[in-house]
C-alpha cells in the first residue's frame, strides 16, 4: 500500500468528509472509491477509443451508453 499526501481547499477536504461521514466510511476509503471510479472510467474510454480506431461504430455506440449510466 502507498501513502499519498495531496493538498485540498479547506472547504472541499470538509465536504469530502462529510460526504465519508454520511457513508460511514473513512475519507481515506472514500478516496479508494473516488480513485477506482475514475480509473474505471478511464478503462472505458481507452476501449472506446480502440473500438472507434477499428470502425466498429455500434458497438462504440453501446459503450457510450454504458458510460452514460
Amino acid at each position: 500500500m502507498t501513502t499519498l499526501t495531496i493538498r485540498l481547499p479547506e472547504d472541499k477536504h470538509e465536504r469530502l468528509k462529510a460526504l465519508a461521514q454520511a457513508r460511514k466510511i473513512s475519507v481515506n476509503k472514500l478516496m479508494d472509491e473516488l480513485a477506482t471510479v475514475a480509473l474505471a472510467n478511464h478503462d472505458a474510454f481507452l476501449r472506446f477509443q480502440a473500438l472507434a480506431a477499428r470502425g466498429d461504430a455500434k458497438r462504440a455506440l453501446k459503450l457510450l451508453d454504458a458510460i452514460d449510466r
